[in-house]
């Protein structure tokens, strides 16, 4: 019987209703890839996962990542990125506070960005009932379909430059200072702006504003207003998805095909505490 599994109303996101903690066979598996490249980002509700099962199940994706703020790995198992608000009784942050608190695309900064990334909710954070800390994400492959064709042909070979170091931050960020090793371990890298995906074969925007520093060949105010054109376009109400999450929800995207935005409307006592895992994926073409 095939997994049950529910479409958003929305230009991406499905449910997939089944138990990760299960045994999951190549037949299994494979069945969840297909419906993660068709959805793009996909969640699977009141799950009850280990560590090990969170990265087992991960792993299936591809090789894990390292996060380069190590401050913040899960101690005894470094694959999970710890993502939270909640501090500990020195006041310092347990986790990542200020993670995706602008629109990206996971890793882009590398040569091999991220796959996919894994998020595993711990705690949300609620208020009056309401549930609070959403994460909306962008479709950038029905981003480029929209597009002009004048658009595409001006686009095609072209390449943006990405920096770590000029990722946007919220103001007054508690994240911890890049040192000159963690900037030496993340040179500026050129990426196609528009990427083919490496499972679908899709074309997708990927270039992100504030992080894309230019393109190459291009002079610069040209390149930042082009960039900043085209981060705009993909984050278009009609390409995105919001996904309200509960406690035990795992959620996985695309980061060859989507950028995604955390929603900070909350702050302690609200409690929020996620795991991160990231697979990284192959250079884009």
């Amino acid at each position: 019987m095939p997994i049950p599994v529910r479409k958003c109303d929305a230009a991406c996101g499905a449910e997939i209703m089944f138990d990760l903690s299960t045994p999951i066979d190549d037949r299994v598996f494979g069945e969840i890839e297909l419906l993660f490249h068709d959805n793009i980002i996909v969640f699977f509700r009141d799950q009850r996962l280990g560590d090990e099962q969170h990265i087992g199940f991960s792993r299936r994706f591809g090789e894990l990542e390292i996060h380069i703020v190590r401050k913040y790995l899960l101690p005894g198992h470094p694959e999970i990125l710890l993502i939270s608000n909640v501090r500990d009784d020195q006041g310092e942050h347990i986790g990542l506070a200020d993670a995706g608190f602008t629109w990206h695309s996971d890793t882009s900064y590398r040569r091999r960005p991220s796959r996919c990334s894994l998020l595993y909710a711990k705690e949300v954070p609620e208020h009056g009932g309401k549930v609070l800390g959403d994460t909306v994400f962008a479709n950038t492959i029905a981003a480029y379909q929209a597009l002009p064709e004048a658009m595409k042909r001006r686009l095609a070979g072209l390449k943006a430059i990405h920096r770590y170091a000029m990722r946007r931050r919220v103001e007054d960020s508690p994240r911890p200072k890049l040192t000159a090793a963690q900037l030496a371990e993340t040179p500026d890298i050129a990426h196609p702006i528009v990427r083919i995906h490496p499972f679908t074969g899709k074309k997708a925007l990927y270039v992100t504003a504030g992080e894309c520093i230019g393109i190459e060949g291009m002079p610069e105010h040209e390149a930042l207003d082009l960039i900043a054109e085209l981060d705009a376009h993909c984050v278009r109400p009609e390409f995105c998805y919001r996904h309200q999450w509960r406690v035990g929800d795992l959620v996985m995207w695309d980061n060859a095909s989507a950028m995604h935005l955390a929603i900070c409307d909350y702050a302690l006592p609200q409690r929020r505490l996620m795991h991160r895992t990231t697979v990284i994926g192959s250079e884009p073409f």
